[in-house]
């Protein structure tokens, strides 16, 4: 195997040719080896990753995996993929060849997840995630079955969810007292925006005479400092109109911000001041607490009461017609039943 010893260093580095997938022959050179075992892996898992084979070990696809993913998701859905895969995945896969990972090896694997305790959701988030690599590999690196359909699925997505009515809402409200958090707080509830997309607003994108907040991105916090990226999703980029009740707040809100600049950002904080905020005045407010993101739950069930359509609702969230369907679907039979006996009405009437 080309691995060599660098006298000077006293360190390995391998130095190989290879030929890319346009069939060019390069040369490959890595230095700064300890030992010469690693500078053996090393060139294997480099030699796995051009072949693209079915007996490449399971972190050389998972390496090229994450690389392809990271050009065609948003850098914080990569970022949760490592997470999941880092802590719950790789520990148990990464050193074995993945056409000779079988339905037994998965079922043991979900096995030792089931018995840590995790939610339902968890589970079937990491399952997922571990189906969609496989799949990836018969797709793309010729893996002739994914072993994990045979073992069968773990967890399962409930389709309850947590959100406030207007009037609990209100009293949980009624005990906050920090300006900044109450803002926060209304904008979140009355637009269905999601929280990177709130701390991402600048003062250039609130529109205070036509009531109008410009969503265009959003704001990730990282250890390394915050990054803003695109939203979610296509249809994320869109102008939220409010209530101007509501922007009168956030207009008092920005006024009292020093010299704040049209580029600069209005709300700086981390989730830490929601959570806490929540947490403390639900308690007092005797309301069941909910998560920052049930505020968006919160705003779209608002909005299926008052009788809006799907694709209205879709618009101003900035999300697909179909996810809408499929995440809210569960609360419009009530409507259904509306119509039906509003036509019932009609038909008495004659």
């Amino acid at each position: 195997m080309p691995t060599y010893k660098d006298t000077k260093t006293n360190t390995w580095y391998v130095k190989l040719y290879y030929t890319d997938y346009t069939g060019t022959k390069k040369q490959k050179m890595k230095r700064g080896f300890a030992l010469q075992r690693e500078a053996k892996a090393w060139e294997r898992d480099f030699l796995e990753k051009q072949a693209g084979s079915p007996d490449m070990r399971f972190q050389a696809l998972y390496d090229l995996y994450i690389e392809d993913m990271s050009h065609r998701l948003r850098q914080n859905s990569v970022d949760g993929k490592k997470n999941v895969f880092k802590n719950r995945i790789l520990p148990y896969f990464k050193d074995k060849k993945i056409n000779e990972i079988t339905p037994v090896d998965i079922r043991a694997w979900q096995n030792e997840q089931i018995a840590l305790g995790y939610a339902d959701a968890y589970l079937d988030r990491i399952q997922n995630m571990i189906t969609t690599i496989f799949n990836y590999a018969v797709d793309y690196y010729n893996l002739p079955v994914n072993p994990c359909n045979k073992a069968g699925h773990m967890g399962k997505r409930t389709r309850s969810m947590k959100f406030w009515t207007v009037d609990e809402y209100n009293s949980v409200l009624a005990f906050v007292t920090d300006i900044t958090a109450k803002t926060a707080l209304q904008v979140l509830f009355y637009s269905g925006m999601r929280f990177g997309e709130l701390l991402a607003l600048t003062l250039a994108d609130l529109d205070f005479n036509k009531s109008t907040i410009n969503i265009t991105k959003s704001y990730q916090h990282k250890a390394s400092g915050g990054i803003v990226t695109p939203p979610k999703t296509d249809n994320g980029i869109r102008l939220i109109t409010m209530p101007p009740v509501i922007m009168a707040e956030v207009k008092a809100y920005t006024e009292k911000l020093y010299n704040i600049q049209p580029d600069d950002r209005i709300f700086t904080f981390t989730k830490s001041l929601i959570n806490g905020n929540m947490k403390r005045n639900a308690k007092k407010a005797g309301i069941p607490l909910i998560r920052i993101h049930d505020l968006r739950h919160s705003h779209v069930s608002l909005l299926i009461e008052l009788g809006f359509t799907p694709q209205l609702i879709a618009e101003r969230i900035g999300d697909t017609v179909q996810m809408v369907n499929n995440t809210y679907g569960h609360l419009y039979p009530n409507k259904h039943g509306e119509v039906a006996d509003r036509l019932n009405t009609l038909l008495v009437s004659k």
